[in-house]
Protein backbone atom coordinates (compact mmCIF):
# COMPACT_ATOMS: atom_id res chain seq x y z
CA UNK A 1 0.00 0.00 0.00
CA UNK A 2 0.96 3.79 -0.48
CA UNK A 3 1.14 6.18 2.15
CA UNK A 4 -0.77 9.14 0.94
CA UNK A 5 2.00 12.42 1.14
CA UNK A 6 -0.23 15.40 1.06
CA UNK A 7 1.50 17.31 -0.93
CA UNK A 8 0.99 20.89 -0.94
CA UNK A 9 -1.71 21.88 -3.58
CA UNK A 10 -0.09 25.21 -3.72
CA UNK A 11 2.71 24.60 -6.72
CA UNK A 12 4.06 28.28 -6.79
CA UNK A 13 3.60 31.16 -4.64
CA UNK A 14 5.32 34.36 -5.59
CA UNK A 15 3.65 36.88 -2.59
CA UNK A 16 -0.10 36.65 -2.13
CA UNK A 17 -0.04 35.54 -5.92
CA UNK A 18 -0.57 31.50 -5.20
CA UNK A 19 -0.75 28.89 -8.70
CA UNK A 20 -2.30 25.74 -7.62
CA UNK A 21 -1.39 22.47 -9.35
CA UNK A 22 -5.42 22.26 -9.32
CA UNK A 23 -5.37 25.31 -11.78
CA UNK A 24 -1.97 23.65 -13.59
CA UNK A 25 -3.49 20.63 -14.47
CA UNK A 26 -6.58 22.43 -16.33
CA UNK A 27 -4.01 24.85 -18.29
CA UNK A 28 -2.40 21.44 -18.75
CA UNK A 29 -5.65 19.96 -20.27
CA UNK A 30 -6.38 23.26 -22.50
CA UNK A 31 -2.79 23.28 -24.18
CA UNK A 32 -3.27 19.02 -24.83
CA UNK A 33 -6.94 19.60 -26.66
CA UNK A 34 -5.36 22.67 -28.68
CA UNK A 35 -1.99 20.28 -29.71
CA UNK A 36 -4.41 17.38 -30.00
CA UNK A 37 -7.03 19.58 -32.78
CA UNK A 38 -4.31 21.18 -34.29
CA UNK A 39 -2.28 17.91 -35.46
CA UNK A 40 -6.47 17.19 -36.86
CA UNK A 41 -6.89 20.29 -38.06
CA UNK A 42 -3.59 19.63 -40.37
CA UNK A 43 -4.21 16.24 -41.71
CA UNK A 44 -4.68 15.90 -45.52
CA UNK A 45 -8.98 16.72 -46.04
CA UNK A 46 -9.14 18.64 -43.14
CA UNK A 47 -11.95 21.31 -43.52
CA UNK A 48 -10.73 22.86 -39.89
CA UNK A 49 -8.31 25.92 -40.33
CA UNK A 50 -5.72 26.80 -37.24
CA UNK A 51 -7.77 29.64 -36.42
CA UNK A 52 -10.87 27.64 -36.28
CA UNK A 53 -9.12 25.34 -33.81
CA UNK A 54 -7.92 28.57 -31.46
CA UNK A 55 -11.47 30.27 -31.89
CA UNK A 56 -12.60 26.51 -30.77
CA UNK A 57 -10.47 25.78 -27.28
CA UNK A 58 -10.78 29.81 -26.52
CA UNK A 59 -14.59 28.83 -26.57
CA UNK A 60 -14.20 25.81 -24.85
CA UNK A 61 -12.58 27.20 -21.70
CA UNK A 62 -14.80 29.37 -20.91
CA UNK A 63 -17.93 26.77 -21.48
CA UNK A 64 -15.67 24.53 -18.89
CA UNK A 65 -14.77 27.15 -16.17
CA UNK A 66 -18.41 28.98 -15.93
CA UNK A 67 -20.22 25.04 -16.51
CA UNK A 68 -18.04 23.48 -14.46
CA UNK A 69 -18.45 25.60 -11.60
CA UNK A 70 -22.08 26.73 -11.81
CA UNK A 71 -22.39 23.08 -11.99
CA UNK A 72 -20.96 21.76 -8.94
CA UNK A 73 -22.88 24.21 -7.01
CA UNK A 74 -25.89 23.60 -8.38
CA UNK A 75 -25.72 19.98 -8.03
CA UNK A 76 -23.03 19.46 -4.92
CA UNK A 77 -23.21 22.77 -3.44
CA UNK A 78 -26.27 24.61 -3.32
CA UNK A 79 -25.73 25.43 0.25
CA UNK A 80 -22.97 27.80 -0.15
CA UNK A 81 -24.38 29.95 -3.21
CA UNK A 82 -26.36 31.24 -0.35
CA UNK A 83 -23.97 31.26 2.30
CA UNK A 84 -21.22 32.64 -0.10
CA UNK A 85 -22.15 33.38 -3.29
CA UNK A 86 -18.24 34.44 -4.13
CA UNK A 87 -17.56 31.09 -3.83
CA UNK A 88 -18.45 30.92 -7.52
CA UNK A 89 -15.83 32.53 -8.32
CA UNK A 90 -13.10 30.56 -6.62
CA UNK A 91 -12.50 27.63 -8.84
CA UNK A 92 -8.17 27.96 -7.83
CA UNK A 93 -9.93 26.08 -4.38
CA UNK A 94 -11.52 22.95 -6.53
CA UNK A 95 -14.89 22.14 -6.83
CA UNK A 96 -15.68 21.58 -10.53
CA UNK A 97 -18.22 19.15 -11.95
CA UNK A 98 -17.58 17.25 -15.07
CA UNK A 99 -21.54 17.19 -15.90
CA UNK A 100 -21.86 20.88 -15.84
CA UNK A 101 -18.66 21.43 -17.58
CA UNK A 102 -19.94 19.59 -20.00
CA UNK A 103 -23.35 21.47 -20.46
CA UNK A 104 -21.20 24.21 -20.31
CA UNK A 105 -19.05 22.84 -23.86
CA UNK A 106 -21.75 22.02 -25.34
CA UNK A 107 -23.44 25.35 -25.25
CA UNK A 108 -20.07 26.60 -25.99
CA UNK A 109 -19.48 24.37 -29.10
CA UNK A 110 -23.00 25.37 -30.16
CA UNK A 111 -21.99 29.05 -30.12
CA UNK A 112 -18.82 28.57 -31.85
CA UNK A 113 -20.81 26.14 -34.54
CA UNK A 114 -23.38 28.87 -35.23
CA UNK A 115 -20.92 31.67 -35.45
CA UNK A 116 -18.45 29.85 -37.73
CA UNK A 117 -21.19 28.46 -40.22
CA UNK A 118 -20.61 24.80 -39.30
CA UNK A 119 -23.13 21.66 -38.63
CA UNK A 120 -23.26 21.57 -34.37
CA UNK A 121 -22.93 17.74 -35.00
CA UNK A 122 -19.72 17.94 -36.79
CA UNK A 123 -18.10 20.71 -34.47
CA UNK A 124 -19.21 17.94 -31.78
CA UNK A 125 -17.53 15.05 -33.46
CA UNK A 126 -14.16 17.05 -34.05
CA UNK A 127 -14.10 17.90 -30.42
CA UNK A 128 -14.92 14.37 -29.25
CA UNK A 129 -11.68 13.17 -28.32
CA UNK A 130 -10.19 16.05 -27.34
CA UNK A 131 -10.65 16.86 -23.37
CA UNK A 132 -9.95 13.36 -22.10
CA UNK A 133 -5.94 13.66 -21.58
CA UNK A 134 -7.74 16.69 -19.67
CA UNK A 135 -9.80 14.92 -17.44
CA UNK A 136 -7.11 13.11 -16.47
CA UNK A 137 -5.02 15.92 -15.64
CA UNK A 138 -8.20 17.09 -13.72
CA UNK A 139 -8.09 14.20 -11.98
CA UNK A 140 -4.72 14.25 -10.43
CA UNK A 141 -5.50 17.62 -9.54
CA UNK A 142 -8.04 16.10 -7.30
CA UNK A 143 -5.73 13.53 -6.07
CA UNK A 144 -3.02 16.56 -5.29
CA UNK A 145 -5.97 18.44 -3.46
CA UNK A 146 -6.82 15.55 -1.42
CA UNK A 147 -10.18 15.44 -2.41
CA UNK A 148 -13.01 12.47 -3.85
CA UNK A 149 -11.39 9.85 -1.75
CA UNK A 150 -13.56 6.02 -2.33
CA UNK A 151 -14.09 4.07 0.16
CA UNK A 152 -12.13 1.98 2.41
CA UNK A 153 -10.63 -1.22 1.12
CA UNK A 154 -7.86 -3.79 1.65
CA UNK A 155 -6.90 -4.26 -1.96
CA UNK A 156 -3.04 -4.16 -1.95
CA UNK A 157 -2.88 -0.70 -4.29
CA UNK A 158 -4.66 1.18 -1.75
CA UNK A 159 -3.58 4.57 -0.27
CA UNK A 160 -3.31 5.33 3.10
CA UNK A 161 -4.72 8.37 4.14
CA UNK A 162 -4.38 9.29 7.66
CA UNK A 163 -4.16 5.36 8.61
CA UNK A 164 -6.83 4.72 6.73
CA UNK A 165 -6.76 2.47 3.47
CA UNK A 166 -8.68 3.85 0.85
CA UNK A 167 -9.74 3.39 -3.03
CA UNK A 168 -7.71 6.12 -4.98
CA UNK A 169 -10.94 6.75 -6.90
CA UNK A 170 -9.42 9.96 -8.39
CA UNK A 171 -6.53 7.78 -10.05
CA UNK A 172 -9.35 5.60 -11.28
CA UNK A 173 -11.03 8.07 -12.97
CA UNK A 174 -7.68 9.43 -14.51
CA UNK A 175 -7.10 6.41 -15.80
CA UNK A 176 -10.22 5.65 -17.30
CA UNK A 177 -11.66 8.55 -18.59
CA UNK A 178 -8.38 10.15 -19.08
CA UNK A 179 -6.14 7.96 -20.81
CA UNK A 180 -8.27 4.81 -21.33
CA UNK A 181 -11.29 7.12 -23.12
CA UNK A 182 -8.74 9.67 -24.76
CA UNK A 183 -7.13 6.11 -26.75
CA UNK A 184 -10.22 4.82 -27.28
CA UNK A 185 -11.49 8.12 -29.05
CA UNK A 186 -8.34 9.34 -30.94
CA UNK A 187 -8.36 5.67 -32.21
CA UNK A 188 -12.30 5.89 -33.57
CA UNK A 189 -11.50 9.50 -34.93
CA UNK A 190 -8.26 8.83 -36.73
CA UNK A 191 -10.57 7.91 -40.16
CA UNK A 192 -14.02 9.01 -41.01
CA UNK A 193 -16.94 8.15 -39.14
CA UNK A 194 -20.72 8.71 -39.79
CA UNK A 195 -21.72 12.33 -37.88
CA UNK A 196 -22.74 12.24 -34.19
CA UNK A 197 -20.34 8.61 -34.03
CA UNK A 198 -17.93 9.88 -32.32
CA UNK A 199 -19.86 12.09 -29.90
CA UNK A 200 -22.20 9.07 -29.14
CA UNK A 201 -19.07 7.07 -28.33
CA UNK A 202 -17.81 9.38 -25.81
CA UNK A 203 -21.04 10.04 -24.33
CA UNK A 204 -21.21 6.05 -23.70
CA UNK A 205 -17.53 5.73 -22.77
CA UNK A 206 -17.56 8.27 -20.25
CA UNK A 207 -21.15 7.46 -18.85
CA UNK A 208 -20.31 3.96 -18.46
CA UNK A 209 -16.77 4.74 -16.86
CA UNK A 210 -18.18 7.48 -14.67
CA UNK A 211 -20.56 4.76 -13.69
CA UNK A 212 -18.50 2.13 -12.35
CA UNK A 213 -16.33 4.00 -10.58
CA UNK A 214 -19.11 5.78 -8.59
CA UNK A 215 -19.37 2.17 -6.93
CA UNK A 216 -15.90 2.37 -5.02
CA UNK A 217 -16.55 6.37 -4.47
CA UNK A 218 -17.75 8.10 -1.45
CA UNK A 219 -20.66 9.97 -2.13
CA UNK A 220 -20.51 13.79 -1.09
CA UNK A 221 -21.75 13.72 2.84
CA UNK A 222 -24.19 16.33 1.38
CA UNK A 223 -25.93 14.42 -0.75
CA UNK A 224 -25.12 10.64 -0.35
CA UNK A 225 -27.07 7.72 -1.95
CA UNK A 226 -29.92 9.35 -3.22
CA UNK A 227 -31.60 6.19 -5.12
CA UNK A 228 -31.72 2.47 -3.56
CA UNK A 229 -29.16 3.34 -1.17
CA UNK A 230 -26.59 2.80 -3.77
CA UNK A 231 -27.05 5.50 -6.68
CA UNK A 232 -25.50 8.25 -5.98
CA UNK A 233 -25.62 11.78 -7.80
CA UNK A 234 -23.02 11.25 -10.39
CA UNK A 235 -24.54 7.67 -11.50
CA UNK A 236 -27.75 9.50 -12.04
CA UNK A 237 -26.18 12.53 -14.01
CA UNK A 238 -24.34 9.44 -15.64
CA UNK A 239 -27.24 7.43 -16.57
CA UNK A 240 -28.58 9.83 -19.10
CA UNK A 241 -25.32 9.93 -21.17
CA UNK A 242 -24.93 6.59 -21.17
CA UNK A 243 -28.70 6.42 -23.18
CA UNK A 244 -28.26 9.33 -25.55
CA UNK A 245 -24.35 8.24 -26.40
CA UNK A 246 -26.20 4.61 -27.26
CA UNK A 247 -28.85 6.10 -29.11
CA UNK A 248 -26.81 8.47 -31.28
CA UNK A 249 -24.39 5.72 -32.36
CA UNK A 250 -27.21 3.47 -33.45
CA UNK A 251 -28.97 6.71 -35.49
CA UNK A 252 -24.96 7.54 -36.73
CA UNK A 253 -24.84 4.20 -38.39
CA UNK A 254 -28.52 3.62 -39.51
CA UNK A 255 -28.00 7.44 -41.48
CA UNK A 256 -24.47 6.86 -42.16
CA UNK A 257 -24.07 10.77 -42.84
CA UNK A 258 -20.65 11.70 -43.74
CA UNK A 259 -19.13 13.82 -41.44
CA UNK A 260 -18.38 17.41 -42.30
CA UNK A 261 -15.05 17.44 -40.69
CA UNK A 262 -13.31 15.64 -43.91
CA UNK A 263 -13.56 17.52 -47.46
Amino acid sequence: MFVYPHPDPVALSLGPLQVRWYGLMYLVGFLAAWWLARRRAARPGSTWTPTEVDDLIFFCALGVIFGGRLGWMLFYGTERIFSDPLSLLRIWEGGMSFHGGLAGVLIALAMFASRRGKRIADVFDFAAPLPALGFGAGRIGNFINGELWGKPTDVPWAVVVDGVALHASQLYEAFLEGLVLFAILWWFTALPRPRLAPSGLFLLCYGLFRFAIEFVRVPDANRGYLLFDWMTMGQILSLPMIIAGTWMIALAYRRREPSGNYA
